[in-house]
């Protein structure tokens, strides 16, 4: 069981040629007694993306704040605070910060999807 405030989770720089100022925080896994499924929290900081990548696992996406571009399978998604998709495993997908703004989103992936 768990009870906490996103502020009070560690914060994690991603690095790497194909990702630009983005932070990941987990909030719920298994450590935590959620098996199987991690929910993380990823910041975007202004011109920040993912990797355009795909993977064997399927995740669900919710926007918290900010607004942003998710690119899915060819075509780009204008996604803002309360948007919310479901990525199916394969998808070629990233995300984009389009703001000067913070763009921060939910993302909930199978244990093997965090790793």
């Amino acid at each position: 069981m768990i009870v906490a405030q996103e502020k009070d989770a560690f914060r994690i720089k991603l690095e790497g040629d194909t990702v630009k100022n983005v932070y990941k925080k987990v909030l719920v896994s298994p450590r935590e007694g959620w098996e199987g499924y991690v929910m993380r929290l990823f910041d975007l900081e202004a011109e920040g993306y993912t990797p355009k990548h795909s993977h064997p696992w399927p995740h669900i996406n919710y926007v918290v704040r900010g607004k942003g571009i998710l690119h899915l399978d060819g075509v780009d998604h204008e996604v803002e605070a309360g948007s919310y998709a479901y990525v199916p495993e394969n998808a070629l997908h990233q995300f984009t910060n389009r703001g000067k703004e913070l763009f921060s989103m939910i993302c909930i992936v199978p244990e093997e999807g965090d790793q």
